[in-house]
C-alpha cells in the first residue's frame, strides 16, 4: 500500500472520530512527535497519553477536514493540511488549522512535525 493511501486511511478514521484507533493502528512504538512550539515527545505510549489528555479537554467538535494532502513515495513522507473547529471545556472555541509532515517506515509513522500558529495556545 502506498504511503498516500495510508495517510488517506488515517485521515478518514480521524474524520470519523476514531482518533485513538487511528493512532494505535498507524503510529510506530518509537514515534517522535514535534509540536509547532518545539516541544518534542518521544514514544508511542507517551504520545498516546498526550492525545488522550487533549481529547479529554474537548467539549465538542463542530467540523473539520482535510484541505490538502501529498506524498513523496521515494522518501516516505506525507504532508497534510487540516482544520478543525473545537469547543474546549471552560467555554473557549477555536478554529485550528495545521500542517503535519509525517515520515513513514514499514506502514507506520515514525516522525511527525506539526506547523500551526502557536501564539496563545497553551495545551
Amino acid at each position: 500500500m502506498s504511503i498516500l493511501a495510508l495517510e488517506q486511511e488515517l485521515q478518514t478514521m480521524m474524520g470519523q472520530g476514531q482518533m485513538l484507533e487511528a493512532f494505535d493502528k498507524f503510529y510506530a512504538d518509537n514515534v517522535v512527535m514535534v509540536e509547532a512550539t518545539g516541544e518534542v515527545r518521544e514514544g508511542k505510549a507517551y504520545n498516546r497519553e498526550f492525545e488522550v489528555k487533549w481529547l479529554e479537554s474537548l467539549e465538542g467538535m463542530h467540523g473539520g477536514g482535510v484541505t490538502a494532502m501529498t506524498a513523496n513515495e521515494e522518501t516516505g513522507h506525507t504532508c497534510t493540511e487540516t482544520w478543525g473547529d473545537f469547543s474546549f471545556k471552560g467555554g473557549q472555541r477555536m478554529k485550528m488549522e495545521e500542517v503535519s509532515v509525517k515520515k513513514w517506515e514499514d506502514g507506520k509513522v515514525v516522525h511527525e512535525r506539526f506547523y500551526y500558529n502557536a501564539a496563545g495556545m497553551e495545551q
